[in-house]
């Protein structure tokens, strides 16, 4: 059975998590992550999908990112580094608008994410 938590497969799936997205391709993005997921972003209330900042479920994950998708034709994700913990990677990028950002992602046991958190700057 593969060690989810390996330090090595979490910064692997850090690199596929930012591939993912810039491959534009929502299903490939979304088959990191586990049904029962949720995601939070100061950008999820901007886009009318619930004050509270938070999405739960793939579901409404994928209507919420269809949406942020459809706004940004261009997105683009370049990779500064990876962070792990023995159930967490933090991703640090820079968009394609040049803003760096950190994306918190919590695995579960199978190795998906079911918790995730977009960190921007406070500026």
């Amino acid at each position: 059975m593969p060690d989810h938590h390996d330090p090595a497969r979490l910064a692997a799936l850090g690199r596929d998590w930012i591939a993912a997205w810039n491959s534009h391709d929502l299903e490939r993005v979304l088959s990191l992550y586990a049904e029962e997921t949720e995601m939070t972003s100061d950008r999820i209330p901007a886009l009318g999908f619930g004050a509270s900042g938070t999405v739960r479920g793939k579901e409404r994950l994928r209507a919420y990112w269809s949406t942020a998708l459809a706004k940004l034709p261009d997105l683009h994700f370049e990779l500064i580094d990876l962070f792990v913990s023995p159930d967490s990677i933090v991703v640090f990028y820079q968009n394609e608008r040049g803003m760096k950002i950190c994306e918190y992602l919590r695995l579960d046991a199978e190795g998906k994410i079911r918790q995730g958190s977009a960190n921007h700057p406070v500026h």
